[in-house]
């Protein structure tokens, strides 16, 4: 079932619900996605207790209310108020760290409250102070004073106003971060929850019974490159990945099709670059629905291959399996560059996979990286 709800459906949902179940859908699921550690320290009340205790926590708590307070209603003081400064994070770390019941990411309970952390900071100085994002699709867009006082108004409200579930308790700035994505209509990161049913169902269980072993290939992987014309749902260069993909795909060699991308293109564009290739494959080439997989959250080629590394993962192919990038010989070409590599270090902090031989100008094969598995609260800036 998608997460995401029109706002009649809401309002109907909200009506119709007792008193004590009159919450966000949207912004738990989004919450429980971006920060996991955080959203579960919400959940457990005793856990959250402990962690407001802990050593240092009671001062640095009373600090950022200060500091906020001292704002009087200059809501943009009060925005650079809730950013988390190094060593006040260093103090929510320990703190957090030291609780067992909470989730630990495959490194370590603190690296991912680090990840966090700087999901929430990135959020508030792109949403709300207007720093730039690292690409012009990402961010909240160009918008008007008065719009941008608008959401910053109703952002500050939001944080304060109780959500079953929140850590708000511990901090607003959780809880004001996701309010800026929702006003902004940036609740790309669950759009397409859970990953593993709707359109994905039939593949995913194709892949419970599937001898891996028949393949030379997990998957082909196909980029999305999105149309920058208003109303157009697959652009020229896509239409052509598709046509490379369906040729290559019948070799029979590859165990799926993994389609990759986001709604990105131009913005606001009401296509993701997954679902319009899906259907494309199933209604132009005859595809078999069970053998296409979508990975409908990618923005950027980096994420294109981290979040499709995932995805193998989540299916269970056997991640020692190579996979066959098949694309445009440009955006191939950028991918096998020293270029790519290094935006991977600076935008991800690890690379999603490793090229090991190019096979023409337009395949290359790939091995996914285990590190691709690890959820990235930067997901919601560049998800």
């Amino acid at each position: 079932m998608r997460v995401l709800l029109s706002a009649a459906a809401l309002a109907v949902t909200v009506l119709a619900a007792p008193a004590s179940a009159a919450d966000d859908a949207v912004i738990a699921a989004l919450s429980a996605r971006l920060f996991p550690t955080l959203d579960a320290a919400g959940h457990d009340p005793a856990a959250l207790d402990r962690i407001v205790r802990a050593p240092g926590m009671e001062r640095v708590l009373r600090t950022r209310r200060e500091r906020r307070a001292a704002c009087g209603q200059d809501l943009a003081c009060r925005a650079q108020a809730l950013l988390w400064s190094e060593p006040e994070a260093a103090v929510l770390r320990s703190a957090v760290a030291a609780e067992a019941r909470l989730p630990k990411a495959d490194d370590g309970r603190a690296a991912q409250l680090d990840r966090e952390i700087a999901g929430i900071n990135g959020i508030v100085r792109v949403y709300a102070l207007g720093a730039t994002p690292t690409t012009p699709i990402d961010g909240p867009g160009p918008i008007a004073p008065k719009d941008l006082a608008a959401r910053l108004q109703a952002a500050d409200w939001l944080a304060e106003t109780p959500r079953d579930g929140s850590a708000q308790r511990l901090d607003p700035s959780i809880d004001y971060a996701l309010a800026l994505l929702d006003t902004s209509d940036r609740t790309d990161a669950i759009g397409h929850e859970p990953l593993t049913g709707g359109a994905n169902a039939a593949p995913m269980a194709r892949a419970k019974t599937l001898d891996w072993k028949r393949y030379r290939y997990s998957a082909m992987i196909v980029t999305g490159v999105g149309p920058e014309i208003e109303g157009e749902p697959l652009s020229p260069f896509g239409k052509y990945h598709l046509r490379l993909a369906a040729r290559r795909f019948a070799q029979g060699d590859i165990a799926f099709l993994l389609v990759t991308g986001g709604r990105a293109h131009p913005r606001a564009t009401p296509f993701t670059e997954a679902d319009e290739m899906r259907k494309a494959l199933i209604a132009r080439y005859g595809i078999p629905a069970d053998a296409i997989i979508s990975e409908p959250y990618a923005r950027h080629t980096t994420t294109n291959l981290r979040n499709a590394s995932r995805l193998l993962a989540a299916m269970g192919a056997p991640m020692q399996m190579e996979t066959v990038i098949v694309c445009n010989p440009l955006q191939s070409g950028y991918i096998e560059s020293a270029r790519f590599t290094e935006r991977n270090a600076a935008e991800l902090g690890y690379q999603p996979g490793t090229v090991v031989r190019r096979v023409s100008p337009t395949e290359l094969v790939f091995r996914p990286s285990r590190a691709s598995e690890r959820v990235d609260p930067r997901d919601p800036l560049d998800p």
